[in-house]
């Protein structure tokens, strides 16, 4: 293939509620999609799951275009390609950035999904007709409150609940959520909030049968969370700390993590996705997809992702409902009974929206 047309749009879409975690809160979701087109007319989409701030990582909504604009673009426009891996081979000299690649990365292999006439699952090597689903729950203004809403997603259907967690908001949170609801799954993210002098606080989360938690330590590491596991029950998930095949294999043979989050844009997009992927399910380490608060367009990314076989925990691609009053895709991402079926029209399997897109729309350039 051999794109031709990238364009770039800027979005702003007002979540339905606040969604609070330990580095802040979130109104609103500024992130970028885009467009690319090849020489036969057919488009892909791609999605930056990067903020406007960098609370999560390094990058920003407006790094991400200008690595885009200045960088990214440059080397893959008008360039012929056979397969989508080659754009994970051609980036390779842009150090980091991982999100900004993603962006553009994903909408290479929609692309190749439909030249192949294939669901983008399919051409990730996706068995699923369905996939299970869980869901990411912000900390709350009272733990009544958090006792509600988890009722709700209870009854929905929802087959895991994602708890945000930081200190002075972590045990007696567990504790009353297992006491009133024994039989569901839960885990704890604390998004990087805690160090090893909290290990005693963390060892506590022991007694509520966690199916693990996120990331307790420093974002950049795997030394101290290896220390951590040997003195807690609780498997570790590390998230933040896995930016690639590399990270991932370092982290499991030093002990730091039992299981594995994997965010198509943390770690630089679907091809590298799926080398962690195939790692870790040769080396017995379950695997789940992470969310970062995506439109359609990266949640039907995360869905497609999801069907591959090791993907057998529960993962964050709620549904658009769940987020967004109106989503920019049709049909939105729905889910019925605590499962997503997985779309079959070729590509991401699902339509753009245009109207609703432009409609939210602050800013757009496109490169030729």
């Amino acid at each position: 293939m051999k794109i031709t047309e990238i364009t770039i749009r800027q979005l702003k879409m007002k979540l339905k509620a606040p969604f609070t975690t330990s580095f802040g809160t979130f109104h609103d979701r500024d992130f970028l999609v885009l467009e690319a087109k090849d020489e036969s007319g057919i488009i892909g989409w791609g999605e930056s799951v990067a903020f406007h701030s960098p609370w999560y990582n390094e990058e920003t909504l407006q790094t991400n275009w200008h690595m885009l604009e200045d960088f990214l673009i440059p080397l893959l426009l008008n360039k012929e390609i056979q397969h989508p891996d080659e754009v994970n081979e051609l980036f390779k000299p842009i150090r980091k950035n991982n999100m900004a690649k993603s962006t553009i990365e994903g909408a290479i292999w929609d692309i190749y999904a439909q030249q192949t006439k294939q669901t983008l699952a399919a051409a990730l090597g996706g068995k699923k007709d369905k996939i299970e689903v869980g869901i990411s729950i912000g900390i709350q203004n009272s733990i009544d409150d958090l006792v509600m809403l988890v009722d709700g997603y209870v009854r929905e259907g929802y087959k895991r609940m994602k708890i945000k967690i930081k200190p002075g908001w972590d045990v007696e949170v567990m504790r009353t959520l297992r006491e009133t609801f024994p039989d569901t799954a839960f885990m704890a993210d604390a998004n990087s909030a805690y160090n090893l002098e909290d290990a005693a606080t963390l060892k506590q989360l022991d007694a509520f049968h966690l199916t693990m938690i996120e990331q307790p330590l420093a974002s950049d590491d795997i030394i101290d969370h290896a220390t951590l596991q040997k003195l807690i029950d609780t498997p570790i998930c590390l998230d933040e700390s896995i930016h690639s095949l590399e990270d991932a294999r370092k982290a499991v043979e030093l002990g730091s993590t039992k299981i594995i989050n994997i965010k198509i844009g943390r770690v630089g997009g679907l091809t590298e996705a799926k080398k962690i992927h195939d790692y870790c399910e040769a080396n017995n380490i379950p695997v789940w997809c992470g969310g970062m608060l995506e439109s359609g367009i990266g949640r039907a990314h995360n869905v497609a992702l999801t069907t591959l076989s090791n993907f057998i925990l529960p993962g964050d691609t709620a549904g658009s409902n769940r987020y967004w009053e109106k989503d920019i895709i049709d049909p939105e991402v729905i889910v019925k009974d605590g499962y997503i079926e997985v779309p079959q029209q070729p590509g991401i399997g699902y339509e753009i929206n245009r109207e609703t897109i432009e409609s939210f729309t602050v800013a757009k350039k496109t490169y030729q």
